[in-house]
Parts: structure tokens; sequence; C-alpha cells
């Protein structure tokens, strides 16, 4: 396992992202053992690395997902498979949404699996075997009721005897992805139509090492029972729970990011001084105030503002006044502090906030957030 000690990528900023790959390969073989428990035979692990690896940094944790036992590796698209070709990265690695026919020729070359559910893809895949004499290799996309992309049931049958006939087309994989895991009917019904549309082919998929997929993050603890050949894992690798309400097959897992920033500045707000834009903050009593350089540029919701708890030097205290582009204030009259103190937004440290607690005052998820976290701040990277 490669020991990332404090590898900081961008040393000019007093806040920064903590990324501790410890914690991921601990999510990582926690997983597996649940899935090596519950399902019938063990799937292979496929991370779901898209928008850089949801903020977490795809090129530097990529090495510990692969030592933990990943074999396949999920993006968003062909640059981002691209960027992990080009940092030395060399599993599998799928395409999960729409790809351009334009640039299906840069999958081939940078050897990345893409997504196809329509005609035009088989008829692009054939147009570049006769170019390159090179097969596209391929996932089929199943749409069972998600409604975002894919081949519906009706045109499916059809379409995968195409595919399994085009001698210009390397068949990888077939799979297809649920809406919402917690609710059991919908989930039940899009199994079912999946199932339906996979089982005259399973012999011909087994027999060419086609692999079936259908669980995500949160399928996985739900109904590991249908795992198929393969898991496909993402927000829940980073220690980040896929489920609105509370899983109780779901293990205890680590968070994965945290937030930090020192003091820039500490000042007296005199009783009855306002802070910050709209002064929407006015001191009661004298005040210690300290500014951290961390704003919503950063990805810190101005919505939140007088909202954050935080911690420094072993204390909670909080966030007031509006959160500005680059900074934001915190009332620190009762803990002994300095310029150059670490004030920690998130992570172990912070008992009070996590990223969960800040998505559900924002009204949104989890996801969201983490993928907002990486607009400009440096990561370091921690064991």
């Amino acid at each position: 396992m490669q020991n990332f000690r404090g590898t900081l990528i961008n040393k000019n900023r007093d806040a920064w992202v903590e990324i501790n790959l410890g914690n991921l390969e601990y999510n990582v073989l926690k997983i597996k053992e649940f899935l090596q428990k519950n399902c019938p035979s063990m799937p292979e692990l496929f991370a779901v690395i898209k928008a850089d690896g949801y903020g977490h940094g795809s090129i530097m944790c990529a090495p510990t997902l692969i030592a933990c036992g990943i074999k396949y590796f999920g993006v968003a698209s062909i640059d981002e498979g691209i960027e992990l070709r080009e940092n030395k990265i060399k599993e599998p690695v799928l395409v999960l949404g729409a790809s351009p026919l334009w640039a299906m020729e840069n999958a081939i070359k940078y050897d990345i699996c893409v997504s196809i559910f329509n005609d035009e893809h088989l008829e692009m895949a054939h147009q570049l075997y006769q170019r390159l004499n090179k097969k596209l290799q391929v996932h089929i996309k199943l749409d069972t009721g998600m409604n975002r992309i894919g081949i519906n049931k009706e045109d499916s049958m059809p379409f995968i005897k195409k595919v399994l006939s085009a001698p210009y087309i390397d068949l990888k994989g077939i799979f297809t992805h649920f809406a919402d895991v917690e609710n059991e009917k919908l989930f039940k019904r899009q199994l079912s139509e999946f199932q339906t549309i996979i089982e005259p082919f399973r012999d011909e998929f087994k027999k060419r090492g086609v692999k079936i997929h259908c669980l995500n993050s949160a399928g996985a603890f739900s109904y590991s029972s249908y795992c198929y050949d393969m898991v496909r894992l993402g927000i829940i690798i980073w220690g980040l729970s896929p489920y609105e309400k509370e899983n109780e097959n779901c293990p205890k897992l680590l968070n994965v990011m945290g937030l930090k920033a020192r003091i820039t500045n500490i000042h007296t707000l005199k009783k009855g001084d306002g802070i910050s834009y709209g002064h929407a903050f006015i001191a009661q009593k004298d005040t210690k105030i300290a500014t951290i350089p961390i704003g919503y540029a950063d990805g810190i919701a101005r919505k939140l503002s007088g909202q954050i708890k935080v911690t420094l030097n072993g204390k909670t205290i909080r966030q007031i006044g509006r959160i500005t582009m680059d900074q934001m204030m915190f009332d620190v009259d009762d803990v002994e502090c300095k310029k150059g103190d670490i004030i920690t937004l998130l992570g172990e440290e912070n008992k009070e906030d996590s990223i969960d607690t800040w998505a559900k005052k924002l009204g949104t998820i989890n996801y969201e957030l983490t993928c907002r976290l990486k607009m400009r701040l440096p990561r370091i990277y921690v064991r």
C-alpha cells in the first residue's frame, strides 16, 4: 500500500481538503468483507470515481483502491477515462454516461469501454473498425426505469442480438441502474425487467465473459443476493451513506474527506458592531473574531451562513455573519487561539457537523457537497 504522508498538491493556500487514504482502505476492506459474507459468490469490485472521485481526487486515490482489490473503474466521460490512462491507471475503465459519437475514436485509442444503447453507436463502432481495424469495447446500458439513458425493454432483445453478432464490437458487459433502492416496489420492478432482458442471453454472456452488473452503493447492502458479476461502489467507498434512511446492513465506515483552514486574522468586534455583508450578525458584547480564507467560491454554500459549527483547539465554535466568496468568520471568544491555528470544518475532530448535516441543512445530498469542494482547494493526502 502506498503511503502518501502529507502529500501537498498546491502549497499556496491556508485552506485545504484532507483526504485520509487509510480510511479509504478501511472502507473498501469492510465493504469487501460484507460482500464475501452475503453474496452467493464474491462479485468483482467496480469503483465509480467520476467527478474526480466525488471530489476526493481520482488519480491520487486510485492506487489505494487497486491495492484493496478494485478491478474496474467507472467514470462519467471519455476525458475522465483519458486522465486515468495518462496517469498510468491500467485497470478497465467504463464510461457510464453517454459518449459523443465523434469522441469514440479516443475510447479505442486509450483502451476505454463506453456505454452503448442505440444503432448510432453500432454504426460508429463499425466505421471505426473499418478505419482503425480495432474493436470498440462496450457495455450495453439497459433502461429499466431510470429513464435517463439506455435501451428500453421492447428494443433490447434485437439490439443485444446485433451486438453479439457484430464482429466489430468487443462486448465486455451489460448493466442497468436503479432509480431508488429504498423503494422496494420500484426496485423489484426494475430488477424483474433487468432479469427478463438478460435471461435468454445468460449462457452466451458467460461463455464470452460478459460482466453482468446492476447494484450500486445502496443496492450492495440492501440486495446483495443480486450482485451478479460486479458491484458498482460509488459514494460508499468515501464513507458516506447513499441512503436517506438508516440502513442496518451497512457497516460502520469512516469519512475519507476532511476540510481545514488556518486562522489568518483575529480581532475584537465591539458590542453593537456588525460583521460581513449586510451586517446579518450584530455583536451583543465585545467578541473575539477569527477569520479563515475559505468561502462560497470554494464550494461552501452561502446559505450555510450562521449555521456551521466547527472545531478549534478541541472546542466547538460557530460561524457568524454571511459567508463571503473567499472568507468566513467565527466567534472564538471562549477559545485560546492565535493566527495560524487550524479550524476543522469537516473531519473526525469535529463532532458537531459533518457533510451529511450540511446536506440536510441545505436540502440536498452529501454527493453534491463533496463534488463542490473540489473547485480550488488543494488536497493533502494522509494515512
